[in-house]
């Protein structure tokens, strides 16, 4: 889902406890992270939920450059929602763009900084500091 849709539909949710059940909904729409991409290296450290991240290159033909695929997971059901969020701001972009976007501004977007405990944005903080390591490492390479 387009990061625009979900800022509109929580632009149409006045009630925080409505805010988070949609987050925990957009979790629950993720496909199902593989048994295999369960691994330590794929683990996020910083999170007090188990969060597993994992990012590929895929070629986009209609724009003749790579960009980066992310799947996830938690054991954490607003966390799971969270990766989502995260997944819609950043999935198929090259990781130049990738290390260009200014996440805390869209988190600012949906007000997440003022509603999310410490520890959670912590996790969300070392989510986003995985996926622009991720992009980082793709730039290394793709400059080698």
């Amino acid at each position: 889902m387009p990061f625009a849709d979900i800022e509109a539909d929580f632009a149409l949710l006045d009630d925080w406890e409505d805010r988070y059940r949609y987050v925990i909904e957009l979790g629950r729409a993720l496909p199902p992270l593989p048994h295999e991409l369960r691994i330590e290296a794929n683990k996020v450290r910083g999170c007090a939920s188990q969060v597993w991240l994992a990012s590929s290159l895929n070629h986009d033909r209609n724009r003749d450059i790579e960009t980066v695929h992310f799947v996830g997971d938690s054991d954490a059901h607003i966390v799971r929602g969270l990766v989502a969020i995260l997944f819609a701001i950043y999935e198929g972009k090259s990781a130049g763009e990738i290390l260009a976007i200014d996440a805390p501004g869209y988190f600012a977007r949906l007000g997440l900084k003022e509603h999310l405990t410490p520890q959670r944005s912590n996790g969300l903080a070392s989510m986003v500091e995985r996926i622009r390591a991720d992009a980082r490492q793709f730039e290394v390479s793709r400059q080698a």
